[in-house]
């Protein structure tokens, strides 16, 4: 199989005090499974980089990994560099700022969202995407009670700025 870039988004990673990861570490974690040119944006498990392997074999091995290092399951999100590019061209959203836009990133498809499956909604706007959920805030999300229910999917959240700013890591191989 040919070099492919990998993007992992994990879930829960230095928000609130809790998954502490240096993003130091996660680039070695990544040299010692054999990844090629480890890159991380910001501090909160955005991580791009290089392997001949499927994107299942790397999410086993760097599941497998994180969990050794932080003694219980870490989420982890991929997309391929083509995935996340057709994401942002997807965002029905484009318009608003970026930092008003979020994408839930899911590893799962979005089989149907319904009214009942979201809760505390006001003025927000939502719109399913195939294993993403692109939601605006217009007030911000500081303000928002917005939740979602959905049946076996895990998922985390990334503003579009971030998802952008993804893109660029990943061509910079």
């Amino acid at each position: 199989m040919p070099e492919t870039t990998h993007l992992a988004f994990l879930r829960a990673v230095n928000v609130g005090g809790t998954g502490k990861l240096k993003m130091d570490e996660l680039k070695a974690m990544c040299r010692e499974l054999g990844f090629r040119n480890p890159r991380t944006y910001i501090a909160s498990g955005n991580l791009a980089f290089e392997s001949e392997q499927s994107s299942n074999e790397v999410r086993t091995a760097l599941e497998a990994r994180l969990e050794a290092h932080a003694g219980k399951p870490v989420g982890l999100i991929m997309r391929s560099r083509d995935e996340v590019d057709a994401l942002i061209k997807a965002n029905p959203f484009s318009d608003a700022p970026g930092n008003k836009v979020i994408v839930l990133l899911l590893n799962s498809l979005v089989t149907d969202l319904h009214t009942k499956d979201v809760k505390h909604h006001s003025n927000e706007q939502f719109k399913a995407g195939q294993r993403e959920i692109f939601i605006y805030y217009p007030e911000g999300q500081g303000q928002s009670k917005l939740s979602f229910k959905l049946a076996q999917a895990e998922g985390t959240a990334r503003n579009m700025n971030t998802m952008l700013k993804m893109k660029q890591l990943a061509l910079n191989a």
